[in-house]
């Protein structure tokens, strides 16, 4: 940890038993994906961006096995190779993924990918293994016997994995997986935003059950970092002209207050009390202190209650 930074207050994850800080840095970003993003990042560094986490006071990074065929775990693995090691502490999550070339996503793919994630972090065993992305197979087939679910609970029973969740978008399957009582953590993305709310239900499903809770891209995949602007995209894709427009005017209220946007951005989730960890990639180095100095910048009650009138209607929500 860097001369004069503090470890930041830790939540717990659901039932885990697993004490997670309100920040966790995301490498979807890092991992080199310019189809979704619009931009690579140089892998040197990628690199040098992980080991600025691993070095800061929020120990918790979140990567997949899917994320640029591996990159970022490898990423990941060569940091922590010259590391020693996950500091003491550091929670690493990543994510079992569907083969790319065939769709294929069953219990044999899922070993698979848990295998090649182990070998490219340099790891033994993970802290934390979600399913990732399941609305690219039918639920009932994610949930057979000697599906892909199950073998995920078989992961944990051999102590590959100490906990599993799953981590998608689409809020009604994500709900139904949730009901299934065979996860501990739920993350959803791009669904508990400044702009959309649709995954609001989910998450109180999520937290009465006793998951924990995290929640992935606050910026709405750079929309709300950027500005309307400078990146009109929502959820990696063209935002349209309500969704821009309710930005501007987020922006301008913020303007206002001398809030940074992307401030009110990330803190919208970390002040929600049901919601353990707030997921936010970075791809520089220094975006890791700048994105800690945004989740701590002052943010009166009055900007928060304009803000709360300036989300998308439910009709432009990803849901």
């Amino acid at each position: 940890m860097s001369a004069g930074e503090a470890a930041l207050p830790r939540r717990r994850l659901g039932g885990t038993g697993l004490l997670v800080p309100e920040i966790c840095f995301g490498t979807s970003g890092l991992s080199g994906m310019p189809a979704v993003f619009g931009y690579d990042v140089p892998e040197d560094r990628g690199v040098a961006t992980v080991r600025e986490v691993l070095n800061g006071p929020a120990g918790f990074l979140d990567t997949a096995a899917g994320y640029n065929a591996g990159r970022g775990e490898r990423l990941i693995g060569t940091a922590l190779a010259e590391h020693g090691g996950l500091p003491p502490g550091f929670v690493l999550a990543t994510k079992v993924d569907r083969d790319e070339r065939t769709g294929d996503y069953s219990a044999a793919q899922v070993r698979r990918s848990l295998e090649g994630s182990l070998e490219r972090l340099g790891l033994d065993r993970l802290q934390l293994l979600y399913l990732h992305d399941p609305e690219h197979m039918p639920f009932e087939e994610a949930m057979a016997p000697g599906g892909p679910v199950e073998e995920l609970v078989r992961i944990r029973e051999e102590g590959l994995a100490e906990h599993i969740g799953v981590a998608g978008g689409p809020v009604g399957l994500m709900e139904r997986y949730v009901a299934t009582g065979a996860f501990e953590v739920l993350l959803t993305h791009n669904r508990w935003t400044l702009v959309d709310r649709s995954a609001d239900a989910l998450i109180d499903a999520a937290h009465a059950a006793g998951l924990g809770v995290v929640n992935a891209a606050p910026f709405g995949g750079g929309i709300l970092a950027k500005g309307p602007d400078e990146n009109a995209r929502y959820c990696y894709s063209p935002a349209d002209q309500v969704v821009l427009a309710r930005v501007r005017e987020m922006a301008a209220a913020c303007a206002r207050y001398d809030v940074p946007l992307p401030a009110a951005a990330i803190q919208f989730a970390v002040r929600d009390p049901r919601v353990a960890a707030t997921v936010v990639g970075v791809t520089r180095p220094e975006r890791v202190a700048e994105t800690l100095r945004l989740a701590a910048w002052p943010i009166p009650d009055d900007l928060w209650l304009t803000l709360d009138g300036l989300h998308a209607p439910p009709s432009h929500w990803q849901y």
